[in-house]
């Protein structure tokens, strides 16, 4: 399985139509949504190409391959907009041997994510990059923002592919970071 993971669109049509065209020249089977998807929140300025029905747009021919949960900016009338379930505050999904947890981070954290509930935990909500190991043994990533980053990055997304992840800045598609999960024993 291929995966696009990005986090905290906040309404960015500009951004969202970047991250989307990874999702075809990856050659992605989903996109995984980790929210935050139209409102820009009250404590972030507008970000750049906000105009959150075009992302509503370029979304909902999708609804079929995105797996989504909520952010803390998402909302019941967001849901209205959108083709797409996008209300949970986590789900997993299961490839081969590999359990995913996915969920948006102001509910969950990675530090401490323990073992028995997933192999990776993919959250966003810090707008920070982040893939490595906690300290149980989980794979923890962070996309971060495709439209609001913070730190020393620019706008990042993820890429899953079969148990590896990478995290890859989102002007110019450049791997950051590269993790990959431990074959499970049978």
């Amino acid at each position: 399985m291929k995966a696009l993971i990005i986090s905290d669109i906040h309404g960015s049509a500009s951004a969202t139509k970047k991250a989307l065209s990874y999702f075809s020249s990856l050659e992605c089977d989903y996109l995984f949504l980790l929210g935050d998807l139209l409102y820009h929140g009250p404590r972030n300025s507008l970000p750049l190409g906000h105009n959150t029905m075009n992302v509503v747009d370029q979304l909902n021919p999708l609804a079929q391959k995105i797996i989504a949960v909520r952010g803390n900016c998402d909302s019941e009338m967001d849901q209205d907009l959108l083709a797409f379930s996008c209300m949970a505050d986590y789900t997993q999904v299961l490839d081969q041997s590999y359990r995913l947890f996915l969920t948006h981070g102001h509910l969950w954290e990675p530090a401490s994510f323990p073992k028995e509930k997933a192999d990776a935990f993919l959250s966003g909500h810090t707008h920070l990059p982040a893939l490595h190991f906690n300290a149980n043994g989980v794979l923890c990533c962070n996309p971060g923002s495709i439209s609001l980053p913070r730190g020393e990055h620019g706008p990042s997304f993820a890429f899953y592919e079969n148990g590896s992840f990478s995290v890859r800045l989102l002007d110019s598609g450049k791997e950051i970071a590269r993790e990959e999960m431990k074959p499970k024993l049978k």
